[in-house]
């Protein structure tokens, strides 16, 4: 029976960790038993921050209108209930940005919601 010949893939996954270690400190970078553990570990890590990326973006939006809300004398929960109520979904992303680049447009819609 023939020899196969393993080394291809077996360095090119290598290689694929040492890239993803670039950058890390000491061993971590350049020996591949501890750039596998760093590599998987921050891998973890990344995915934990996709996660925490979209909450602290809805967090942010949310203390946005609450502030642009408030220059009109109206709290942002009287504000997202007045606007569900008048059957307006606007997602809060769009309403941060409205708040921000158009306040005339944000005014109108605090009136409907206030009404």
């Amino acid at each position: 029976m023939s020899r196969s010949p393993r080394s291809v893939p077996s360095h090119s996954r290598r290689k694929k960790v040492l890239k993803a270690a670039k950058g890390f400190r000491g061993r971590r970078k350049n020996n591949i038993t501890t750039a596998n553990a760093a590599v998987d570990r921050s891998m973890q890590h990344n995915y934990i921050g996709r996660k925490l990326k979209k909450r602290n973006f809805r967090a942010l939006w949310i203390q946005r209108i609450n502030a642009a809300v408030r220059e009109h004398g109206v709290t942002y929960s009287r504000f997202i209930s007045g606007l569900a109520k008048a059957g307006i979904e606007i997602d809060r992303k769009v309403l941060s940005d409205l708040a921000i680049h158009e306040p005339v447009a944000f005014k109108a819609l605090v009136d409907q919601a206030s009404k």
